[in-house]
């Protein structure tokens, strides 16, 4: 079920000179969740992670709305979505919301387009789906567990205990302080691009989802690793990664991971861009993105592994 609401509604925050899509709202049992819908044609669908929303696609939306139909979410508790205090937040909540939006809105042989969290959320549906997913484009992300790994155990038990709750919590920290943190050129994450992650968030009760996904890392570890042990029913898909190579989070092994995953893969490489790939490549990520479109569509034979992206 899908509605409208006034543009009056619009957050006062808002950049909409940055963000001039119209709004549009799909009814779930936890609330109103935003989307964006421009263009026609073959449907991409933009799923977004932890903690971002669809602005970071906005680049991406407005170079390829004139031969696709774009679509990008914001997760229930993120972006412009409803963010209820009473919502589980769990990547498999997420995974539930998504598939139900994919279903009410008739969506059919989709090209994913996954970032973050909104890897293993995404994955979930073209696992559980994989006819009526085309094909996907992968930026920094990962569908396994990472259990036993002690960096990402260390980072989700002190950020999902105590001391993270009042982190990301009170200080709104990870649009606030792990955004910039892991941008390959801090200094292309402008003031005013900065505030609409930070001001998506206004108030302590608005933040539990950021806290949930970085507890998930680890004590989701099951369910992840599901997803990972499932990856043969996709394995016949078309896969374009983009990574930036100075994201900490990301590393040789998880791209090896995806490069077997997916046999028919290409893979660019940017060495100056980090975590927020997407946002950090901006209008870059057009052409890339666009030429996979097209290539997949009519060139069904293996991909192969790009050159550097960037120096």
């Amino acid at each position: 079920m899908t509605a409208t609401r006034p543009p009056s509604a619009s957050p006062t925050w808002l950049d909409e000179a940055q963000y001039p899509f119209e709004p549009h709202f799909f009814k779930t049992a936890s609330g109103a969740m935003h989307y964006v819908d421009e263009g026609h044609g073959d449907v991409i669908l933009l799923v977004h992670g932890n903690p971002t929303w669809s602005f970071m696609f906005r680049h991406l939306i407005a170079g390829l709305r004139d031969s696709y139909r774009c679509i990008a979410i914001d997760h229930i508790g993120f972006g412009l979505s409803d963010k209820p205090a009473d919502a589980s937040y769990l990547p498999q909540f997420h995974a539930a919301n998504l598939k139900a939006f994919i279903e009410g809105l008739g969506l059919e042989r989709i090209t994913l387009v996954l970032h973050d969290w909104g890897g293993a959320i995404g994955m979930s549906y073209a696992l559980d789906n994989p006819e009526n997913v085309e094909r996907i484009v992968a930026f920094n992300n990962s569908f396994w567990s990472v259990k036993g790994v002690k960096a990402a155990e260390r980072f989700s038990k002190i950020v999902g205990g105590p001391i993270g709750w009042i982190a990301c919590h009170l200080l709104n920290a990870f649009p606030r302080f792990v955004i910039p943190s892991v941008f390959g050129d801090k200094s292309k994450l402008s003031k005013s691009v900065h505030k609409q992650y930070i001001r998506a968030f206004p108030t302590i009760s608005s933040r539990k989802s950021t806290w949930v996904l970085a507890k998930s890392i680890i004590r989701e570890s099951d369910w992840l690793a599901n997803l990972w042990d499932r990856r043969a029913a996709v394995r016949d898909k078309a896969l374009l990664l983009l990574i930036g190579k100075r994201d900490p989070t990301f590393g040789p092994d998880k791209q090896a991971r995806w490069e077997d995953a997916f046999p028919r893969h290409r893979t660019i490489s940017y060495l100056d861009v980090g975590h927020f790939v997407p946002e950090e490549l901006g209008r870059e990520a057009v052409t890339p993105v666009r030429e996979f479109m097209s290539g997949a569509r009519h060139d069904r034979s293996e991909g192969s592994l790009a050159a550097m992206g960037s120096e």
